[in-house]
């Protein structure tokens, strides 16, 4: 089949569009599945490409003639469909989604899908694929509430799919309460959201390094700064630099698919805080400093992606500093050095696993090197921001990340797809460390 593949972008009138995206949407045996066919047209409509597959039991609520016919393509129920098979096999089929949706997923599906199951089209693919997997539960509100279906969601989120809702009302059964699939344009939403916040869409189906990651950070607090400071003048100017938060965002979204807890203390930026990790504003490099040390004693593991100042004006002025006038030019900044917060973990009684980040413009590894030995930390992330297309306020980067007997170059991809790089790479040397201290700790 041909690739159909290419790179979705907001337009300037913010218009969601799926260009060229290839989505799977599964359909699995509830009631609910009567919604499904009005958001395959609203993925249609912002331009993705749409497959169904539907189960067996599927087909008992919703026909595979309209499913056909919004989404413009035959409807996949079966491992054995010979003439399916000759077109498109259902492995060519996992390798061609960017994104697999499956609403409703009912609890025997959920059930299926967290025991690896793959003894239908749809189980197969989710387990052949490498793309993202959204799941949208849709059940009698006392099956929702079951320890059974807790546990299956828990496993299948640790795994790193998303749960969509469900939502809580009225259900066809006569009961009420949670179990409602969402409605299909909170479902548009989300997968749009999702989608949009990727650029280099080949990462969702292909990771940077092959194999899977060393180990988890199931119950483990990770905290995490990002973004820059702003260290003010007067009450309407500062002093910053051109980061924009969004490789230290990514890292929290990464830290979260891993099982961690996640705290991300932001500098000031325009960006959406991840759900699901505890989020903490603040402006300047001191007030940054002060909720790091606070929240210090309970990490885990601190990775410091912020780009602090290195200084700041002795003496913010309370009103608007006036150009001089008569024919006086000139303005004198006295400026008065940050507190180092890397350092001041590294050195904390408290210290956790630490991992900072340098953004350099010359000998960028050598500096790299040099700076994480002289803080103490155990790994350093180092990028050249010297080269355009990369770093600061770019939507990739390309980095190298260092600790104490190794090097691994991540090549350029978009700051998604590293931080889930990373994130491998901190969890292998994270584990590593915890086992050598303390072998029973990381024992099955």
């Amino acid at each position: 089949m041909a690739d159909t593949k290419s790179t979705g972008q907001n337009s300037l009138s913010g218009r969601r569009t799926l260009a060229g995206r290839c989505i799977i949407v599964g359909i699995s045996g509830g009631i609910a599945a009567y919604k499904t066919p009005v958001l395959v047209r609203r993925l249609r409509e912002a331009g993705a490409e749409v497959q169904v597959v539907m189960t067996e039991n599927a087909h008992q609520f919703v026909t595979a003639t309209t499913l056909q016919a919004v989404s413009g393509r035959p409807v996949r129920d079966s491992l054995w469909d010979a003439a399916a098979e000759a077109a498109m096999g259902h492995i060519e089929l996992a390798r061609w989604a960017d994104l697999i949706i499956i609403a409703p997923a009912t609890a025997d599906t959920l059930s299926r899908l967290a025991a690896g199951r793959a003894d239908d089209l749809l189980c197969t693919l989710r387990l052949a694929s490498r793309a993202p997997v959204m799941l949208a539960p849709a059940m009698n509100n006392v099956m929702w509430d079951h320890p059974a279906t807790m546990r299956n969601l828990q496993r299948l989120t640790e795994d790193g799919c998303v749960v969509l809702g469900p939502d809580s009302g009225p259900q066809a059964c006569g009961e009420t309460g949670p179990g409602r699939m969402q409605e299909p344009e909170a479902l548009f939403s989300a997968v749009s959201d999702y989608c949009l916040s990727f650029t280099d869409w080949n990462s969702l189906a292909t990771p940077v390094r092959s194999g899977s990651r060393s180990g988890n950070l199931q119950g483990k607090r990770v905290l995490i700064t990002a973004g820059p400071t702003r260290e003010a003048i007067d009450p309407v100017r500062y002093i910053s630099n051109e980061s924009s938060g969004k490789q230290g965002y990514a890292l929290a979204t990464a830290a979260l698919r891993v099982g961690a807890e996640v705290t991300l203390i932001s500098g000031p930026v325009n960006l959406t805080p991840p759900e699901g990790v505890e989020t903490i504003p603040v402006t300047n490099a001191r007030q940054m400093q002060d909720e790091v040390q606070a929240l210090l004693p309970e990490a885990d593991l601190f990775i410091g992606v912020a780009a602090v100042a290195d200084y700041r004006p002795e003496e913010a002025k309370d009103q608007k500093i006036k150009k001089l006038q008569g024919g006086k030019k000139g303005l004198n900044l006295n400026l008065v050095e940050n507190p180092d917060i890397i350092a001041g973990v590294s050195s904390s009684k408290h210290r956790p696993f630490v991992v900072g980040f340098a953004a350099e413009t010359q000998d960028a590894l050598q500096n790299a090197r040099e700076k994480r030995k002289r803080k103490g930390m155990d790994m350093i992330v180092v990028n050249d921001v010297a080269n355009p297309e990369i770093g600061f306020n770019s939507e990739e980067n390309a980095v190298t990340v260092i600790w104490d007997g190794g090097e691994e170059n991540l090549p350029q991809s978009s700051k998604m797809r590293l931080a889930e790089a990373i994130m491998d790479r901190i969890v292998a040397c994270f584990v590593d460390q915890l086992a050598t201290a303390n072998p029973e700790s990381v024992a099955e």
